[in-house]
Order: structure tokens, then sequence, then C-alpha cells
């Protein structure tokens, strides 16, 4: 299975393609609003001497976080699957995070930290090993003061973990998303991870 996988969720974003749980390219991009995401798609599929044609799956990072860019990264997985006859794989951006994690050797109890403004906070909690890890704490929304008395027991990691004392900053990548969508069953639909509704205020003129 050759997987094509996209991570927007987050300030930096990143695009892969993997094949037989095998990651053969990355293309990351850290900062500014716009997501280059089709010269990214272009640069992965030559790097792995991939044709568009050979793409069997296209995995998503759900969330949560930025809402633009994890719609944009939908939209274009739909985009594609309405032109060809693709499947779908949708992933938590948190649970990336946590086997970004443990590739970097963080063991241990762990939260994972996203930005929900309004002063509040995604966090879960996993316990991670060498081998694997187990959720703790499902996610949910946290105060800030409720994200540092957190912090007092385990490490907070994250790409908002740095706004903590001791907070180690980890992304999502989308070659963790492509790991962790090999051997997934197909969704029909992607939808944002989200534990509310998301509101826009009309600017004033």
């Amino acid at each position: 299975m050759t997987i094509l996988s996209l991570e927007f969720s987050s300030e930096q974003r990143s695009v892969a393609v993997a094949r037989d749980g095998a990651v053969l390219s990355e293309a990351v991009e850290t900062g500014g609003r716009g997501v280059a995401a089709f010269g990214m798609i272009e640069k992965v599929l030559s790097t792995a001497c991939v044709e568009r044609e050979q793409v069997e799956s296209i995995a998503v990072g759900l969330g949560p976080g930025s809402y633009t860019g994890i719609r944009a990264a939908i939209a274009l997985a739909e985009g594609w699957k309405l032109a060809r006859d693709i499947k779908l794989a949708g992933v938590s951006s948190v649970e990336a995070m946590v086997s970004v994690a443990q590739t970097e050797k963080i063991l241990g109890p762990v939260s994972v930290v996203v930005n929900a403004q309004r002063e509040e906070f995604y966090c879960a909690t996993y316990d991670l090993t060498k081998t694997g890890w187990t959720e703790v704490a499902a996610l949910k929304i946290l105060s800030r003061a409720q994200v540092l008395e957190a912090s007092q027991s385990r490490l907070l990691i994250g790409p908002d973990a740095p706004k903590f004392p001791d907070g180690r900053l980890v992304f999502p990548g989308a070659a963790a998303v492509a790991k962790l969508a090999a051997g997934r069953p197909s969704n029909e639909r992607l939808e944002p991870i989200y534990l509310r509704e998301t509101s826009f205020v009309k600017a004033k003129r």
C-alpha cells in the first residue's frame, strides 16, 4: 500500500509518502500562514520516485489544532479521492505526536498539550514505553491552571508545551501519520477532531 500523508494541524506542516509501512520521503515546512501543499507533495513523490497514479491511500492528521490547516488537508484528500479511486484514512494528530515522542526516546508518563484558544488547552495523557504506549486519560479541554497542575507529575509535550515550565516541543509529523495509518481501515469521510464547536466572529466594518 502506497500512502501519501498530510499533517497540517500545527505551525510545522509536513507531507510524506510511505509504502508498506516504510517512509520513503518527507517534506517539512515551518512558519508563515500559507500551506505550500502541492509543492511539498510534488517534492516527496519525486524524491520517492512515486507517480501520482501510484498513490493508493491518503492519510490525514485530523487534529486537534489549526482549523484552517486541518480543513485544507481534508479538502485536498477528498478532492483527490473524487479524481481517483483511492482510500482515505484519518489519524489523531495527538497520536502522531506520541509516536514522534517515542521515536525521540521520550518515555514514561506524558501529557500532550495543544492550544484550544481562550486560555484553554487540549490535553491527553499517555504512558510511553520502548515498545508502545497506553492512553491513560482521553483528550479533553483543560484550563492553564489544570495543565500546570498536570505538569507536576508528568512531562508536557506538544507544539504548545513550551508555554509551560520544562515543556518539550514536539510536532505531529506526516511520517508518523503514515505509519499509524498503515493497516487501519479506510474512512468514507474525514472529520476534524474537536471537542467543541468552532465559532467565527464577523469583523466589524
